[in-house]
């Protein structure tokens, strides 16, 4: 207990003194921490619900058990983005304070208690993200809700609690490969195959879980499994997991076939990087490749019901609006898990370009223009991307067309031809977030980085 309330000490005297190059690492930590205490919270105050209300918010899903809980799983989904940009945001704060952090091993601190209170600087600004914001979730909830019960402030003091702790785990998982030296001189220790043991362990789990959901019939499984939140978030994570090994494994041979046959520079740097790394953005891409299947089927399905809406709308108790509502909330959801992971993309490429800066500062000192070097950071995103997002997008459109075929039983529905337009905008988006690091890379080519090399 000591030597943890000492690495705390040392983690907020370190963010006290942090310069105003690292703020806005504590700014994107704080607003991820705020977001994810805003999600719980909400489902905090959701869960402890039973029967019918009337919500003067959510366009009338809020009312029922049956849509609330919808809504529920929808919020719970939008935590993995959530988590996975806090991860980013610890990777970038560890590049740019491995010179601090070298003062600390010199004066004796084990890598291992480098990574602690890197990991503790960003439980702090967690904290202060998290107390904001239930601050003012707290006073929206007694506007709406005048007196909660105390299952909805047993979990309100839950999530407060918890986001910090969630954060400084995802910071700790994040740097678990991170060693800085007494010198100053940073480097990821990564596995030579992909993803470590705990990760093998984690997604054989979810793929037999899922197996077992599928399998089993509706009647004989527990608790109603099959129909819960918990199936969707299983599923999800298994998809997630599995975009993991495609990506990565895709991105290597990818690397090697246009490194043995590029003809320009840029292109072969690009092919190197993806050769040499190919698990570097993997999680990200993994992320961006779960919202393009998502969002396909749904566009798909989005199509199809408004098609069958209108055509028939008496054949329904409610009204279209409240359908469209629905729709239009669960449009919003995917939006924001898309800015999300397009911002944790973002980040991730200006840390891999800060990883590199002295590598990058070398190969311009040796006459290698910047333009090239800018082409190559952009490839290094858009060649493992394109066909990864154009098989998430057939996988989304199939969804679509199924539903499509589903539906067209009961009265005639057209192609789901918006579902086509999601890859595409994905695609065009993540280039544009991977074109937001250019200016640090600009920033890091500059000879004086050789400096620290």
């Amino acid at each position: 207990m000591k030597a943890l309330l000492a690495d705390l000490r040392l983690a907020w005297l370190l963010t006290r003194g942090s310069d105003r190059r690292e703020w806005w690492r504590v700014l994107l930590t704080a607003v991820g921490a705020a977001l994810a205490t805003g999600l719980g919270l909400t489902v905090a105050a959701l869960l402890p619900l039973k029967g019918r209300y009337t919500m003067p918010v959510g366009g009338g899903l809020l009312d029922d058990p049956g849509t609330r809980i919808g809504v529920v799983a929808t919020l719970v989904l939008l935590f993995l983005p959530v988590l996975g940009f806090l991860g980013q945001c610890a990777r970038v704060g560890a590049v740019h304070r491995d010179r601090r952090l070298a003062a600390l091993r010199l004066a004796g601190a084990t890598p291992g208690q480098t990574r602690r209170i890197a990991a503790l600087e960003s439980g702090l600004a967690c904290l202060a993200g998290s107390a904001v914001a239930t601050a003012f979730s707290v006073a929206a909830l007694l506007r709406l809700w005048h007196n909660p019960v105390p299952l909805a402030w047993a979990g309100i003091a839950v999530v407060t609690a918890g986001v910090p702790v969630l954060g400084a785990t995802a910071s700790v998982l994040a740097l678990r490969r991170v060693v800085t030296s007494p010198l100053g001189r940073l480097r990821r220790l990564r596995p030579a195959e992909g993803p470590g043991r705990l990760f093998r362990v984690a997604t054989t789990v979810l793929a037999l879980t899922v197996v077992y959901i599928v399998t089993t019939p509706f009647h004989d499984v527990p608790f109603q499994f099959a129909l819960t939140p918990i199936t969707v978030v299983g599923v999800c994570l298994l998809i997630g997991a599995v975009a993991v090994w495609l990506t990565g494994a895709s991105a290597r041979q990818l690397g090697e076939g246009l490194a043995a046959r590029a003809q320009r520079p840029a292109l072969l740097i690009a092919a190197e990087r993806l050769r040499d790394d190919p698990w570097a953005a993997a999680r990200t891409h993994a992320a961006v490749l779960l919202v393009t299947v998502v969002g396909s089927g749904f566009m798909g399905i989005r199509q199809v019901m408004l098609s069958i809406l209108h055509d028939r709308p008496d054949r329904y108790a409610a009204s279209i609006g409240f359908y469209e509502n629905g729709l239009n909330l669960m449009g919003l959801a995917l939006l924001f898990a898309l800015a999300l992971v397009l911002t944790a993309l973002a980040v991730g490429t200006a840390e891999s370009v800060a990883t590199r800066r002295r590598g990058l500062a070398a190969q311009v000192a040796t006459g290698v223009p910047y333009p090239v070097l800018a082409r190559a950071t952009l490839l290094e995103t858009a060649v493992p991307l394109a066909p990864a997002l154009t098989l998430a997008g057939l996988g989304g459109i199939t969804i679509g067309i199924w539903y499509g075929s589903a539906a067209s039983v009961y009265t005639a529905v057209p192609v789901p031809y918006d579902a086509l337009l999601v890859p595409v905008a994905v695609y065009a988006a993540c280039l544009l977030a991977a074109a937001t690091s250019l200016p640090l890379l600009r920033r890091s080519v500059r000879p004086g980085e050789l400096r620290y090399a």
